[in-house]
């Protein structure tokens, strides 16, 4: 049963493939080291001294279990060493960006669907169809692929939805939120919560201000993508509806005030408000389960996203490998991406510190050693696979966008706009990405 839900929550990710993806099956075709073009088999053969920089973002369980795959690599392929680039989540495309107009940009790049589209439409990043996919789900590569080419290794798939403290839950006597939820439930926690809670503690982290959030809310509304035909498609009544709930949430203490939201960061062990005990829930992607058990161990428990007429949650790729298309060392980089995807020895290292592996047989040899947090997050993806929406990226030319919705609801937060003028200044903002976007 384990088996057949995991396929079913892999398989689903082909719906999660980005708006520009398209199949080709040539390139869907398995290449072995043999059947690699000469000068890639040649760079394999070298014994040369060579130094791969590398970037990533992530918790410092991800860094940790990251950096011992590397010295793996290097202990098997003495001739290649690694300078690594980590970091958190926030800044990490800007530096990358700011790389890359200098020419500087590391070898292997830790990149996200959300701007994918941006770094090929660039030329950026580099065709990987040569690397050895034949026990890789085919239908997460797909989410990789952009007119039938491969510039993107898929690390493991990812559910969208909700981490909650439940040993608070436990001590007021609550009942925790169950499985598929919906928002009047949602609504009737918030409440029951804060009464309980007192002046001082919050309900949820207030996480209106990501686009992820507000697109899960008009997806479960029965409104559609936020993004269709590469242009923004948020619904104004239904937006303003949103942001109008939230501000009377706020404003009763059920989600954090705004001083406190805005120095929240997600897993830091001070500053994440559901790891530090100002809140009880927060968002969380499926691959985090075992970054925020590790800094409080078995306090957490989880959910699905609230849903209305539909789910609200999906299941997207957790992560990629991309390789720089101006690396010197573009074949090197390439093999270490095939070892990484593939590599039994390095697969037990990695864990699910990048959400479920796309490879079957990693997956295979993992499940029988799961611990109860990669159950959990287990779990987590097998309950929202069934219902999960489609999962659609930021089209060419909207990477930033994200920061600029932020940075206009974050406004509302203070309360410097009304809702619907917010509304009218993310129009403004679109139209200044679609002006952009056909120059």
């Amino acid at each position: 049963m384990k088996k057949k839900l995991l396929t079913a929550a892999l398989s689903l990710v082909v719906t999660a493939s980005l708006t520009a993806c398209g199949g080709n099956a040539a390139n869907n075709a398995p290449s072995t080291n043999s059947q690699k073009p000469a000068e890639t088999q040649k760079a394999a053969d070298s014994n040369a001294p060579v130094k791969l920089r590398i970037a990533w973002w992530g918790s410092q369980e991800r860094h940790d279990a990251t950096q011992k795959a590397l010295a793996q690599y290097t202990q098997a392929h003495p001739n290649v060493t690694f300078e690594s680039e980590f970091s958190g989540w926030d800044g990490y495309f800007d530096k990358l960006g700011v790389q890359f107009a200098a020419k500087n940009a590391p070898d292997i790049i830790q990149m996200d669907a959300a701007y994918l589209n941006e770094y090929v439409g660039r030329n950026l990043v580099a065709d990987l169809s040569s690397i050895n996919v034949a026990d890789m789900d085919k239908a997460l590569l797909e989410s990789g692929k952009i007119n039938g080419k491969l510039f993107a290794m898929p690390l493991g798939s990812a559910a969208f939805g909700m981490v909650y403290d439940k040993t608070v839950v436990e001590k007021l006597g609550l009942s925790a939120p169950a499985w598929d939820w919906t928002w009047d439930d949602y609504y009737k926690f918030g409440q029951e919560a804060k009464a309980k809670l007192g002046k001082d503690k919050y309900v949820f982290v207030d996480q209106s201000s990501d686009l992820y959030d507000y697109t899960a809310y008009q997806l479960s509304q029965g409104k559609g993508q936020v993004f269709t035909d590469n242009k923004l498609s948020i619904d104004k009544d239904t937006w303003i509806g949103y942001m109008k709930k939230q501000d009377e949430m706020r404003k009763a203490g059920i989600i954090t005030p705004a001083d406190m939201t805005v120095t929240d960061k997600e897993l830091d062990p001070k500053m994440d408000n559901v790891v530090n005990g100002n809140a009880i829930a927060r968002h969380l992607f499926s691959n985090q389960v075992g970054s925020i058990n590790s800094l409080k161990p078995d306090a957490f428990g989880y959910t699905t996203l609230p849903k209305g007429s539909q789910a609200g949650g999906w299941l997207k790729p957790g992560m990629f490998w991309s390789v720089n298309a101006a690396s010197k060392q573009q074949e090197e980089a390439k093999k270490f991406v095939e070892w990484f995807i593939n590599d039994q020895e390095a697969g037990k290292t990695l864990g699910l510190t990048r959400g479920i592996p796309g490879n079957s047989k990693i997956v295979d040899m993992l499940s029988p050693n799961f611990s109860p947090a990669d159950k959990a997050s287990m779990e987590f993806i097998n309950k929202v696979a069934p219902n999960a929406q489609k999962f659609v990226a930021e089209p060419q030319g909207w990477g930033n966008f994200k920061k600029d919705y932020k940075t206009i609801v974050e406004k509302l937060m203070f309360e410097k706009a009304t809702p619907e003028q917010a509304y009218d200044e993310l129009m403004k903002k679109a139209k200044e990405y679609d002006s952009a976007v056909k120059k």
